[in-house]
């Protein structure tokens, strides 16, 4: 299981990146564009071109974990720009930008929606 705690580095890709990549390329794209190490422990994250989904890749020494979420509706409306190609965040951050950018749905219980199944309900 993977935990983020508040002494581990969060580091957000400010472009989109392709997701149509894996750990391997993600972890390229650690090193060619974001110049950093993705063997170093820090929290990476991306987001995709429609900004409704991200991935979070993360080495814990043994392996790299790779956890993607897609929101079911609406966008990740406030993610960090800026002219460097990517930004340092704190894992309070994090949540919140994990939670669609709402800091009240970072802070609450989530909302669950009722699933109708086969047309019942």
């Amino acid at each position: 299981m993977i935990q983020i705690t508040p002494q581990m580095r969060v580091l957000v890709a400010v472009e989109p990146a392709d997701f149509r990549r894996g750990i391997d390329g993600l972890a390229r794209l650690c090193k060619e564009t974001l110049d950093q190490d993705p063997f170093s422990g820090w929290v990476f994250v991306f987001r995709n071109r429609r900004a409704t989904a991200v991935k979070v890749l993360v080495y814990d020494g043994q392996g790299f974990w790779l956890c993607h979420k897609r929101l079911s509706q609406g966008r990740f409306a406030h993610w960090p720009g800026g002219d460097a190609p990517s930004r340092a965040l704190q894992s309070h951050e994090l949540q919140v930008l994990l939670a669609g950018g709402d800091a009240e749905a970072a802070s609450g219980a989530p909302v669950w929606r009722p699933v109708q199944l086969g047309g019942q309900g």
